[in-house]
């Protein structure tokens, strides 16, 4: 058993936890980040479409970027309903999430991967890297290892509803300078989605967890439409799924722990969108933990609960407000579906 010591441990070198690890190691603490991947970033299981100002916000350079879009058509029932003029990129998430953990190791943190974190005593992580068996002793240890967070397990602290994804990467018969999202009664509390990325596009289907298994066939419905409509050259290429968190705000620092990105369900509940939040959400995780460490006062870590809420919380409870409409009503989509997404100004409304 070999012993390791840090003030802070980020379990995770996703977008949050590297984020989080750049924060706390720019304020002076000493972090090890840990990913249990031998590669950070891979396999990749995302959409890949961020909103403009990640760019600035992400504070690495853009060379991930694979392709920046005007606009997002929505659709209902296979009739366009809308278009909204709002830029986005389309993103490499394997650079992407590389130049964030870059990023972090840079500022003075240090990045093991290969290294599995298996328990927690209340004082040091048990952890394995590869055959060797380690014991990291932490002041403050920050949970950024996804939906099904074992450190959120610790904390009693989980996400109770995250939605089954599954897309494929698939070949466009011409570029494409907008995004397409999909409402469909096929999708039952989901949605289908086509992000392009030069001559490919990432072309995918998320729904109600109980409705998986229609997954697959959800998603070659829409590839077949998309292809029927001249869109795709094909419909052959790899699938990959994961999980969204599609919930409200709760509490996510209990003792010296806290929770960031989507192991703290921090992404949007109606859109899926969450590399954003993570990316924020991480550095003030970060930021406050580093405080906490340096000070010795880890009541301090209740600020980043705090911050975050303010920046972030109400805008997360009407998105799960808008998810519970969504998945408790009853009758045809089309009455509900302009309350229920984002680019209606009846989303907005009072509840």
């Amino acid at each position: 058993m070999t012993t390791l010591t840090c003030q802070i441990a980020v379990v995770g070198a996703g977008p949050a936890g590297s984020s989080a690890a750049r924060a706390a190691a720019a304020a002076g603490a000493r972090v090890l980040l840990l990913e249990r991947r031998p590669e950070v970033g891979v396999p990749v299981r995302c959409a890949e479409y961020i909103p403009a100002p990640l760019v600035g916000q992400a504070a690495v350079d853009g060379d991930y970027i694979v392709q920046r879009t005007k606009g997002m058509y929505t659709f209902l029932n296979g009739k366009q309903v809308q278009y909204l003029d709002t830029p986005g990129c389309v993103i490499q998430r394997n650079c992407f999430d590389k130049a964030l953990a870059a990023g972090a190791e840079a500022a003075g943190a240090q990045l093991l991967t290969k290294t599995s974190v298996t328990g927690y005593d209340g004082t040091a992580l048990e952890a394995r890297c590869g055959a060797l068996r380690l014991s990291i002793r932490a002041d403050v240890v920050i949970g950024a290892d996804g939906p099904h967070s074992r450190v959120g397990r610790w904390m009693g602290s989980v996400n109770r509803h995250c939605l089954p994804a599954i897309q494929k990467r698939v070949a466009l018969t011409r570029p494409m300078e907008h995004a397409e999202i999909f409402f469909d009664d096929d999708f039952p509390g989901g949605y289908g989605s086509l992000f392009p990325r030069g001559e490919e596009a990432n072309v995918g289907v998320a729904m109600l967890p109980h409705r998986s298994a229609a997954l697959r066939p959800a998603l070659e419905r829409l590839l077949s439409l998309l292809t029927a409509r001249g869109r795709l050259r094909g419909t052959s290429g790899t699938f990959t799924g994961g999980w969204v968190p599609a919930e409200g705000p709760r509490s996510i620092v209990r003792g010296n722990m806290l929770l960031a990105g989507d192991a703290a369900g921090h992404a949007n509940a109606i859109t899926g969108a969450g590399v954003f939040q993570a990316v924020v959400g991480g550095g003030i995780a970060g930021k406050w933990a580093a405080r906490a460490a340096l000070d010795g006062d880890l009541s301090l870590l209740r600020r980043y609960e705090e911050e975050w809420n303010d920046f972030y919380g109400e805008t997360l409870a009407h998105a799960f407000a808008r998810r519970q409409l969504l998945e408790g009503y009853g009758g045809p989509l089309q009455d509900i579906f302009r309350r229920c997404w984002i680019g209606f100004r009846e989303y907005y409304a009072p509840l």
